[in-house]
């Protein structure tokens, strides 16, 4: 079996090894949520792994959902990713955008006023973060059948985006119940149209929206990321049977077009997990969920196990810039800092320290 350190081909991509840093949520990119230096500097920092992926981008205005996330549908943006790919690429890195419709999971606060839309007007429970503090979330628009392709042409254009800007590809978010898994989940699409009504009816959007954005940019510039039945905000997929229904229409549709992977967020060994791994037909990227940190056994482990291709790493990764030798040699980690996950500035965000820069803190 393949060990975390050997290359892999992925899509257009010869990757030097098999860890993938996992889309994460930083909040750094304010005002017109153009990507600056600062953005450019943390990307670059961890360029050595095999693949970075960003953190989740808005392909529309409408789509965002949190305070100061990046977009990818204005010129200003376009200019902005293209400094990032500028540093990874500098670095010897590769890198793919994560297009990520919130639908939901947002408030007007955060996008100046723009009403939050989704499959069915069904409100997520709980509050979110807001410029003036924590608010509910209220209950989004359901879309209208003809306003849903339009929905399709904003990943397209933001695809296109992310390549004019000179990244490697893009990977289409339709996981952790934002818009697109609000689309496969019938907890959260109540639809009766071409678009839910059914098991199968329900993948049809996230669908779409991978063709088109295959047709656009070449299919081996294009991920995917899933993550059926991890039951994340209020998107409940508690039918084992109507769940494989669904994930097995989605990846049967979409293995032809020969993509460059597939990321799954579940258990690595579910029988689902690898029955869509097997459908698939390609490289898959795993990724345990949000409960647990992965670890460098952890990791090892699922390549051991062969039940994947690489692995999608997070929080290790968002310390330690340069993880991938630090695991190599088994040198300490840095231990992240979770008061400075989101928001601010260059305190921890860019300020881990390298091992060429100094030693691990003590307790790491």
């Amino acid at each position: 079996m393949p060990t975390l350190f050997d290359p892999i081909r992925i899509g257009r991509m010869d990757l030097p090894n098999r860890i993938v840093m996992a889309p994460l949520t930083r909040n750094r990119t304010p005002g017109d949520h153009a990507p600056t230096e600062l953005n450019a500097t943390y990307y670059a920092q961890r360029a050595s792994a095999g693949l970075v992926v960003s953190e989740g981008s808005q392909p529309s205005a409408v789509g965002q959902g949190y305070l100061d996330t990046p977009g990818v549908h204005s010129p200003a943006q376009v200019e902005g990713w293209r400094r990032v790919a500028d540093a990874v690429h500098a670095r010897g890195g590769h890198m793919f955008v994560q297009l990520m419709h919130a639908g939901r999971v947002a408030h007007p606060d955060n996008k100046d006023g723009l009403e939050s839309v989704a499959p069915s007007a069904v409100a997520l429970q709980g509050e979110v973060v807001t410029a003036e503090g924590r608010k509910p979330y209220p209950t989004p628009r359901a879309l209208e059948t003809d306003e849903v392709p339009g929905v399709v042409a904003e990943f397209v254009e933001a695809s296109r985006n992310v390549v004019e800007a000179g990244l490697d590809g893009v990977e289409i978010h339709s996981a952790n119940g934002y818009l697109l898994h609000e689309f496969l989940a019938p907890s959260t699409n109540h639809r009766t149209d071409a678009y839910g009504g059914s098991a199968a009816a329900r993948a049809t959007l996230t669908i779409d929206v991978v063709t088109a954005v295959a047709e656009a940019i070449g299919a081996d510039r294009v991920g995917v990321r899933i993550s059926p039945a991890h039951d994340v905000q209020d998107v409940i997929e508690d039918d084992p049977q109507a769940t494989r229904e669904t994930y097995e229409t989605l990846v049967d549709a979409i293995a032809p077009l020969g993509l460059a992977y597939l990321s799954i967020l579940a258990d690595p060994a579910a029988d689902l997990t690898q029955d869509l791994r097997r459908r698939f037909g390609g490289p898959v990227i795993l990724n345990s969920g949000f409960q647990q940190v992965t670890t460098k056994e952890n990791a090892e482990a699922i390549l051991e196990n062969g039940l994947a291709d690489a692995v999608a790493v997070g929080r290790p990764l968002l310390a330690n810039p340069d993880l991938v030798e630090r695991w190599r040699t088994g040198a300490p980690l840095n231990e992240p800092d979770p008061s400075t996950f989101y928001g601010g500035g260059a305190e921890g965000y860019t300020d881990y320290p390298t091992l060429d820069e100094g030693d691990a803190p003590a307790d790491a």
